[in-house]
C-alpha cells in the first residue's frame, strides 16, 4: 500500500504537468493553425507546389484513421514521462514547431491541389469532422510530419522491443497517410521532418539545449568562420527560393541551409554542443540527421586530405596520431581519444572510445586538452591508442603534443612537433597555438 502511495505521489507531479501543457497548447494548437488557414484564405491567389507524377498516388480512405490517430498520441505522450522536465521539453518540441510551422504558413501559404472524392461510413465520417476546421492552405512544412517525428522519437525507446516494431510500423502508416489522404503533397513531408528533427535537436532528451549556453565568441577566426558558414546557409536559402518556382525538389536545399546556419551558430558561440556529441562518440538522433549535409561535407573534406596519406603513425610507446578512423581502423587500437565534435564513432567498433567534442579550425579549450592529454598516459597501458580528429593535423595534434611535453619525452613544443613530423605526419599547428601551450605548462 505505502508503495503504491508513493508511486502515485512520484507520478502526480508528471500528470499535473501535462495536464497543465495540454490545456495550453491544444487551444493554441486550433487557434494558431485555423487563423493560419484563414489568412490563407483571404488571398486572391495562393500558389502550389507539386510534381505532375503526383496525381497517381492512390487515394486510401481508411488511412484517415491512421490519420487521425497522431491527435491521440499527442496527448497521450505528455502523459508518458517520469519526470516535469521530460514534460517540459516534449512540450516546448510541440511549441517549436508549432510556431515555426504557422510562421511558414503565413509568410508562405501553398495550396493543395488534390479533390477527393466522396467517402462514407467511419472515413467518411472523420474526413467530414477534418474538414470542418482544416483548409487546403497549411501545407509545407507538414506538421504532422514535424509532430510524428518528435512523437516518434519520443516512444520508440519507452517499448519493449516487440511493441516497438508495431509502433514504427504504425507511424510508416501516419507518415504515408498524409499521402493517401491526399492532405499533403510530396516535398510537404521532407520540410516537415526537417522541422521535427530541429524540434528535437533544439530540446534534446538527455542535455541542455545546445543554444542555452550561447556567448558571443570573443575569437576573431571562430566568428569569422561562423561568417563563412552563415553565409553558405544564406547561399542555399536563395537557391531554394530561387529554383523551388521551377522545381519543388528544390525545397530539399533547406536541409543544408538549416544545417550551416547550425554550424555558424557553434561558430558564434554555441560551441561544439551543437553536435550533441557525447564521451562515448555517440550523436544525438536528431543532431545525426539534421547536420547530416555538413558532415558529409566534413566526410569528403577527410578524404580529399587524406586520401595519400597513412591512416595514422606512432609517435611514441604505442601512441598513434592520424586522421578520424573507419571502424576496421579503429579495432586495431585499445582506445581511441577523438578530439572530432562532427564525426559519430564507426557504428559495431568495439575499441573503447573516449570523446572531447571541439569545433574544427578553432582553439582547444585548455581544460580537455589537458584531460585528453593526460588519458593517453593512462590509456595506453591497456594498449595501443588512437588520438585522433577529422584531418589529425591541429586538434589531435595538438593533444599529442600536450602529452609529449607533460610526460617529459619532450622539452619543448617545437621539438614534439619535429618529432610528429619525423613519425611521418603532417602537422597544422598555429603559432598561437603553440604559444598556449607553452604558457599553460610554466
Amino acid at each position: 500500500m505505502g508503495q503504491a502511495h508513493s508511486t502515485l505521489s512520484q507520478a502526480a507531479p508528471v500528470l499535473k504537468r501535462a495536464a497543465l501543457w495540454l490545456v495550453f497548447l491544444a487551444p493554441f494548437f486550433y487557434l494558431s493553425y485555423g487563423g493560419a488557414n484563414w489568412l490563407a484564405s483571404q488571398r486572391a491567389h495562393v500558389p502550389n507546389i507539386a510534381f505532375a507524377w503526383e496525381s497517381a498516388i492512390p487515394f486510401l480512405a481508411w488511412t484517415i484513421i491512421p490519420y487521425w490517430s497522431i491527435n491521440l498520441f499527442y496527448a497521450l505522450c505528455l502523459f508518458i514521462n517520469t519526470t516535469p522536465r521530460e514534460v517540459d521539453i516534449l512540450a516546448r518540441r510541440y511549441l517549436t514547431i508549432q510556431l515555426i510551422a504557422v510562421a511558414c504558413f503565413i509568410a508562405f501559404p501553398l495550396e493543395a491541389t488534390f479533390v477527393r472524392p466522396a467517402t462514407s461510413g467511419l472515413p467518411g465520417f472523420m474526413f467530414a469532422v477534418l474538414g470542418g476546421f482544416d483548409k487546403p492552405f497549411n501545407q509545407a512544412p507538414s506538421l504532422h510530419i514535424a509532430l510524428l517525428v518528435v512523437i516518434w522519437d519520443h516512444l520508440r525507446g519507452r517499448l519493449p522491443k516487440g511493441a516497438r516494431l508495431v509502433w514504427h510500423f504504425w507511424c510508416f502508416l501516419i507518415g504515408a497517410s498524409v499521402m493517401t489522404t491526399w492532405q499533403h503533397h510530396v516535398m510537404d513531408i521532407p520540410t516537415g521532418v526537417l522541422l521535427g528533427l530541429f524540434a528535437a535537436w533544439l530540446f534534446p532528451r538527455h542535455a541542455g539545449s545546445p543554444l542555452a549556453n550561447f556567448s558571443l565568441s570573443g575569437d576573431p577566426k571562430s566568428r569569422r568562420l561562423g561568417i563563412y558558414y552563415l553565409c553558405g546557409a544564406a547561399a542555399f536559402l536563395g537557391l531554394a527560393a530561387l529554383f523551388t518556382p521551377l522545381s519543388a525538389a528544390a525545397l530539399l536545399l533547406l536541409w543544408p541551409a538549416v544545417a550551416l546556419a547550425i554550424v555558424a551558430a557553434g561558430y558564434f558561440g554555441a560551441g561544439p554542443q551543437i553536435f550533441q556529441k557525447r564521451v562515448n562518440g555517440r550523436i544525438a538522433l536528431a543532431s545525426r540527421w539534421l547536420l547530416a549535409p555538413y558532415r558529409l561535407g566534413a566526410i569528403i573534406n577527410v578524404w580529399l586530405w587524406t586520401r595519400k596519406m597513412p591512416a595514422s603513425v606512432v609517435i611514441a610507446d604505442g601512441v598513434h596520431l592520424g586522421r578520424f578512423p573507419r571502424r576496421h581502423e579503429a579495432d586495431r587500437f585499445a582506445t581511441v581519444i577523438d578530439i572530432a565534435g562532427e564525426l559519430q564513432r564507426p557504428s559495431g567498433t568495439s575499441t573503447r572510445w573516449c570523446s572531447f567534442p571541439t569545433l574544427d579550425l578553432t582553439g582547444v579549450d585548455e581544460t580537455q586538452t589537458q584531460a585528453a592529454a593526460n588519458l593517453i598516459e593512462v590509456a595506453r597501458q591497456q594498449g595501443p591508442v588512437l588520438v585522433c580528429c577529422a584531418l589529425g593535423f591541429q586538434r589531435s595534434a595538438r593533444v599529442i603534443v600536450r602529452w609529449l611535453l607533460i610526460s617529459r619525452r619532450c622539452e619543448n613544443p617545437a621539438e614534439a612537433q619535429r618529432l610528429i613530423e619525423r613519425a611521418g605526419w603532417r602537422v597544422h599547428l598555429p603559432v598561437e597555438s603553440i604559444h598556449v601551450v607553452t604558457e599553460s605548462l610554466q
